[in-house]
């Protein structure tokens, strides 16, 4: 596939709606990079979360989820018995569903006992959801262009290493709404997709590893000896930088802690091939959470996400 190839395969993906959405998000996020010189002014002013979390404390609705919640799914598959293929998967979704909402709940209690403010501290104030509804609509439009770009471009290498035949696969959710048209299916599918795993993914990766690995990475910096207030030092640990240098360190402490909680996103995602395109969503997500200290916007940017590629894979 060479360059005329990709602008043939552009223009029969992307229809005249789809390319205006691309040309508004690449002149939001031209914008933006001219606003923040490149990027590296936009979390200069970013506080970090003040919390007393343990390193282990994220890794327990993990295992929730991803350890225990299959073995809930083969003990009610014994108790049930035989089923057909679709109540089959039906019953493996709303376990994982009511898996994951369990792991939810559990993340909430660790937020309430760890963080400073508690919920609000976390990210969960309501009253912040009104205005993180529409920036979060503006930050995915500003990065859906690179998203986009990021997957066409796994697919050319892909297909340059494997040959013409290779196609990425399709997440396993969307694969199952093609497979089986009963609408309870569909019907959870959707709000799992939308809802659910939003929610819990955004707490665990955005709320509770970006947040430890960064709290880490703010006690890992050496005061130098041009800091020699205790006012001084305090800022510089609550991200109120009075210098250049500490508003440096203090957006390095935000992007390197949202590049690391990105790289553990993507990999509890088992189709390898997303991977790059989910590192430049969960880039914006971490970036959105720590701009604005609300986890409800990385929650919408995510659930806006998934909702779009269900009602795609739907219209098609």
């Amino acid at each position: 596939m060479n360059v005329s190839d990709i602008i043939k395969h552009l223009y029969k993906v992307v229809d005249v709606p789809g390319l205006i959405i691309c040309l508004t998000g690449l002149t939001l996020f031209g914008i933006w990079l001219v606003k923040t010189s490149l990027g590296r002014s936009a979390l200069a002013d970013s506080v970090p979360r003040r919390n007393n979390m343990a390193p282990y404390l994220p890794f327990i609705p993990l295992l929730i989820c991803f350890a225990a919640v299959p073995v809930a799914a083969l003990i009610v598959e014994e108790l049930l018995g035989d089923l057909s293929d679709w109540q089959q998967v039906f019953l493996d979704t709303a376990v994982l569903c009511a898996g994951t909402i369990v792991a939810t709940m559990v993340i909430i209690f660790l937020a309430r006992a760890t963080f400073a403010r508690r919920l609000k501290g976390f990210g969960l104030n309501i009253k912040t959801i009104p205005k993180d509804f529409w920036v979060a609509a503006v930050n995915l439009l500003s990065v859906w262009p690179l998203v986009m770009a990021v997957l066409i471009l796994t697919m050319y290498i892909g297909q340059l290493i494997w040959g013409q035949d290779w196609q990425m696969q399709r997440h396993e959710e969307l694969e199952t709404i093609i497979a089986y048209p009963q609408l309870p299916l569909r019907v959870l599918i959707v709000f799992t997709a939308g809802v659910v795993a939003p929610v819990f993914e955004e707490m665990l990766f955005r709320g509770m590893f970006q947040t430890m690995i960064r709290s880490f990475l703010a006690r890992s910096w050496p005061v130098r000896n041009e800091l020699q207030t205790p006012l001084e030092v305090t800022g510089l640990l609550t991200g109120q930088s009075r210098s250049g240098s500490a508003s440096a360190r203090t957006s390095n402490e935000a992007w390197l802690s949202i590049v690391i909680s990105s790289a553990l996103f993507i990999m509890v995602h088992q189709n390898r091939g997303h991977w790059p395109a989910l590192f430049a969503l969960s880039m914006c997500m971490g970036y959105a959470y720590e701009k604005s200290g609300s986890l409800f916007r990385p929650i919408f940017i995510h659930s806006f996400f998934n909702t779009a590629m269900v009602v795609a894979v739907l219209y098609q």
